[in-house]
């Protein structure tokens, strides 16, 4: 398992032109770009920077320690238990800091370049698709084949396999508004969603987003904050969400990035104007990831005890999902993976539209997989295989981060495997 994160980034996605950084079991570094990869041979080129003393091109996976592509780094071959209290001691966290100037021209490089898949990508969508694709569409039934919101909504975003192809058709429509700058805009907000929901490209989804002129008082504001402080850099991140109109959004953005104490801020204010049920929802899984687990069932009581709601719907979505999270919290002891018998066992969880399925495999005290074998979710963006994959890097339920866009989805997902894992405690 030890591969799987860095594969399903890389092959999932595509190389950025940014550079790239291997590191050795010793700690040495070289600077450059990885160009290709090689699944079955376990191995991947790599073009070192002009100036580098190494010269070699091709590294099989089990010579290097771990890779840093676009701000993360993937583990390839762990260290000895040695050299790993080592790099601890060191300080050493795997976050990447970036200057201002280093993350700008990171985005610029990356938003002037076309993925790799971009040329063998088809541009595919139906003739009756009108491009034109009003700022205000017309009112009427839902028709996915005709409205171009509705087509990235409910055709690309619920079908990984058209990512690809949405992406390019936005693009497209970038081209075709080019004289418009009112669509032009909006289209370029677009497509930085895409980049950012769909493959959690940064860098792309960036430029695109500051293409856009996205303001902190939509989700495309906070998603660009998100994005400069994945790239790196944690004060371009803070310095847009010092607006003084902030979407709602910006808790989990704090909370992320634990500025605990201004989400919470964040949540007063939204409860104070109305909006209880989302931003308690949201300041409880803060409170969640950062181990403060007492307030954060304290918060989840406050959305089971909310009297506003939107519709009786909501009220039995958000329910549902502060309840199951209680009830997961309280779980935890028992889904310690010390405690768990090796077994593959199943358990279900509350999803956006639904319930949510996970299979989960421990041998050797480990979890080995994650899987989410049935599910009525349809904007689960990269959550079906971000979350699994950060269950298995951290070995634990706890402190996971929800994937942007798809939160409930990812809440599911780790509520449910910490249900499958009390099964098997000992």
């Amino acid at each position: 398992m030890k591969y799987l994160v860095l594969l399903m980034t890389l092959l999932a996605g595509n190389i950025s032109a940014a550079a790239d950084v291997i590191e050795f079991a010793d700690g040495k570094k070289v600077d450059g770009t990885i160009t290709s990869i090689r699944k079955a041979e376990k191995e991947f080129d790599f073009s070192p920077q002009a100036g580098s003393s190494s010269t070699k091109t091709v590294y099989q996976f089990d010579e290097v320690h771990r890779v840093l592509y676009q701000g993360k780094w993937f583990v390839l071959t762990p260290k000895s238990s040695a050299s790993a209290s080592a790099d601890e001691d060191n300080g050493t966290t795997g976050t990447v800091t970036r200057s201002k100037a280093e993350v700008l021209a990171l985005i610029e490089a990356a938003g002037k370049t076309p993925p790799d898949w971009f040329e063998s990508t088809p541009l595919d969508y139906p003739n009756t698709l009108d491009l034109s694709w009003p700022i205000k569409p017309p009112k009427g039934p839902w028709q996915a084949h005709k409205n171009m919101g509705q087509y990235i909504w409910s055709v690309i975003n619920e079908n990984p396999g058209r990512w690809h192809s949405g992406i390019k058709l936005i693009h497209h429509c970038v081209s075709l508004h080019k004289d418009d700058r009112e669509r032009l805009q909006r289209d370029m907000r677009a497509l930085g969603a895409a980049y950012f929901r769909l493959l959690q490209d940064y860098p792309r989804a960036a430029f695109w987003f500051q293409q856009g002129k996205a303001s902190v008082d939509t989700n495309d504001g906070i998603w660009l904050a998100e994005c400069y402080w994945r790239l790196g850099n944690r004060g371009m991140a803070l310095q847009m969400l010092r607006s003084r109109r902030l979407n709602l959004g910006a808790i989990k953005l704090y909370g992320d990035m634990g500025e605990i104490d201004r989400a919470l801020s964040l949540t007063k204010a939204f409860v104070n104007s109305g909006n209880d049920y989302q931003a308690n929802v949201l300041a409880a899984d803060a409170l969640r990831q950062a181990g403060r687990y007492d307030e954060a069932i304290d918060y989840y009581q406050r959305v089971l005890n909310s009297k506003q709601w939107r519709n009786e719907e909501y009220e039995n979505r958000f329910k549902a999902r502060a309840q199951e999270s209680i009830n997961t919290i309280r779980l935890y002891e028992q889904a310690d993976l010390s405690r768990v018998a090796d077994g593959t066992y199943r358990d279900s969880s509350t999803g956006y539209n639904g319930k949510l399925t996970v299979e989960v495999n421990v041998a050797s005290g480990r979890l080995q997989s994650v899987k989410v074998v049935d599910h009525k979710e349809k904007q689960f963006y990269s959550s079906l295989t971000d979350t699994p994959a950060q269950l298995i890097e951290r070995q634990s339920v706890q402190g996971i981060d929800g994937t942007s866009s798809a939160t409930i989805t990812s809440q599911a997902i780790v509520n449910a495997t910490a249900k499958a894992l009390a099964q098997g405690t000992r």
